[in-house]
């Protein structure tokens, strides 16, 4: 074997190395993990891999392989368990991303990595832009999730969305990734025809990312100890033992759901008892409608414990399947129907009454209810907190695999619109979350379990968020961004005649040390 062979193997074993990495990076920044720092340099060794280390016909490996490491890691999963082609989601994102980026290091080379930072952080919010048209996507793995808990950093969520955050953690990682190739480029060549990156250039995008990461720390200290001077109201999430019944023959589920509903009412009163004013039930905890048949008495429960009971059920008709959740009012009325607006369709689900966002004047603020996979999406609680919604049940019907992850959703739907919120599980995970983020109550667990959680909180303005108002904004400049780069990466190239005349390229003593 010849020596140009063996360092094209060294070189590529190495990319490999630095790609598995830095996906292993993520995966360990996110739940149930938790290593939140990792994210914003997990790209890091990737993008080091991608523009450097690899062979360059084989940059694009580099990516492909992170990203696939990454999803392979978190969504491989939690998918599992369903066992449809979602399973094969991680391959095909790895395979996409191996075409696509094909052409990137011959771009930032060319154009002397004047674009690097930009282009990076506008094309990976454009790609989580797109997510959310697909029904089969929402949120999930979207980069701003691993700092659920750091209630200090993602108060500017409320301005500038999820996407928004986003773009900052992936400009910190470009930022880095600048630096770094600043450092290898003053003591290796790996490639005689390698484009450097400008001393200045770096020292530019060092401030630049430090004063947006510091803006933002500093924005976000600010809004949260902004008072929203609304009232605080008692909340209850009701989660039985159900993830048995995933399981159980028809015949044992006819002999499991009375006890099941029977302990259900009984955990509603004694969170009544503990001064629960809003009680939430899971999604489908029954399998007729309420407002038709009060099998359980449910009005009389509520008249009992003069609390507002958030209930979901679940009903099979001809056309398809009828998701719902009402509200019954301490007098014993039924205040509306919300259908689930995102039904899991890679689960075979659908939702006829989509499509309708009711909100409840109630004495104890204006009530709202959302449906489980609704809330991997940033639409619905934004419709319903535009309608001046405060405080939103989520009745939900998760899967063990999902248990440490789906409720970390809920606390950015909370920033998001600065509304509170109660999530009621089947029996995986519920959570009560305040305007701000804070997990005032959680029950989450991967195995099953039962849980009454009872927790104050205050309740949201009413008033829309600037995030509510204009909807995933930053998304769309993404987008815009992601287009501009498809389009015009040829132009850009041609107009910085080649990354070697580039004059950023000839740069003086000083600017080299």
């Amino acid at each position: 074997m010849s020596q140009q062979s063996r360092s094209t193997l060294v070189r590529l074993g190495t990319g490999i190395l630095l790609s598995v990495v830095g996906g292993l990076a993520l995966v360990l920044a996110f739940p149930p993990y938790g290593i939140w720092p990792l994210a914003l340099v997990g790209l890091v060794p990737i993008l080091v891999a991608q523009l450097r280390v690899m062979p360059p016909k084989w940059s694009s490996l580099a990516s492909a392989l992170g990203l696939g490491v990454w999803l392979q890691g978190y969504l491989g999963p939690v998918f599992a368990p369903i066992g449809t082609y979602m399973v094969w989601l991680p391959l095909i994102v790895a395979v996409f991303t191996f075409i696509t980026d094909r052409g990137l290091r011959d771009f930032d080379a060319q154009t002397s990595y004047r674009w690097f930072v930009v282009s990076g952080t506008l094309n990976w919010a454009g790609v989580e832009m797109i997510r959310l048209f697909i029904p089969i996507a929402g949120t999930w793995a979207f980069i701003a999730y691993p700092f659920y808990r750091q209630v200090w950093l993602i108060q500017p969520v409320s301005v500038f969305g999820i996407i928004g955050m986003g773009m900052l953690v992936i400009l910190i990682n470009h930022v880095v990734t600048l630096l770094v190739l600043r450092w290898i480029d003053g003591r290796w060549r790996l490639d005689a025809d390698t484009v450097p990156v400008n001393a200045g250039l770096a020292r530019r995008w060092t401030w630049i990312g430090g004063a947006v990461a510091g803006c933002w720390v500093v924005l976000s200290l600010v809004l949260l100890n902004l008072p929203l001077h609304t009232p605080q109201v008692t909340v209850a999430a009701i989660q039985p033992n159900a993830g048995s019944l995933w399981y159980a023959t028809p015949e044992e589920r006819e002999e499991m759901l009375p006890k099941l509903h029977a302990r259900m009412v009984e955990q509603s009163r004694d969170a009544a008892a503990q001064g629960a004013q809003f009680i939430v039930w899971p999604e489908g905890s029954l399998p007729w409608d309420p407002q038709v048949e009060d099998r359980l008495q449910l009005r009389e429960l509520a008249r009992d414990t003069g609390a507002h009971l958030a209930v979901g059920y679940l009903l099979f008709e001809d056309r398809g399947m009828r998701n719902e959740a009402t509200v019954i009012n301490p007098q014993g009325d039924f205040l509306g129907v919300f259908g689930k607006d995102h039904p899991v369709v890679f689960g075979g689900e659908t939702s006829l009454t989509r499509g309708t966002y009711p909100v409840y004047q109630t004495p104890i603020g204006t009530l709202g209810t959302i449906i489980c996979y609704d809330l991997d999406y940033t639409d619905t609680v934004r419709k319903l907190v535009r309608r001046g919604a405060q405080l939103i049940g989520v009745p939900s019907n998760d899967w063990s695999t999902i248990a440490d992850k789906h409720y970390t959703h809920v606390v950015f739907r909370a920033v998001e619109n600065r509304v509170a919120m109660v999530k009621a599980d089947g029996g995986w995970d519920s959570a009560i979350i305040d305007p701000y983020g804070r997990i005032q109550g959680l029950a989450r667990f991967p195995q099953g379990g039962e849980a009454t959680l009872v927790a104050e909180v205050p309740l949201g303005s009413g008033r829309p968020t600037l995030n509510a108002r204009l909807g995933d904004w930053t998304g769309w400049i993404g987008l815009a961004g992601l287009v501009f780069f498809a389009i015009g990466g040829g132009w850009l190239k041609s107009k910085s005649g080649g990354g070697s005349r580039h004059p950023l390229n000839h740069v003086s003593q000083e600017e080299e040390r």
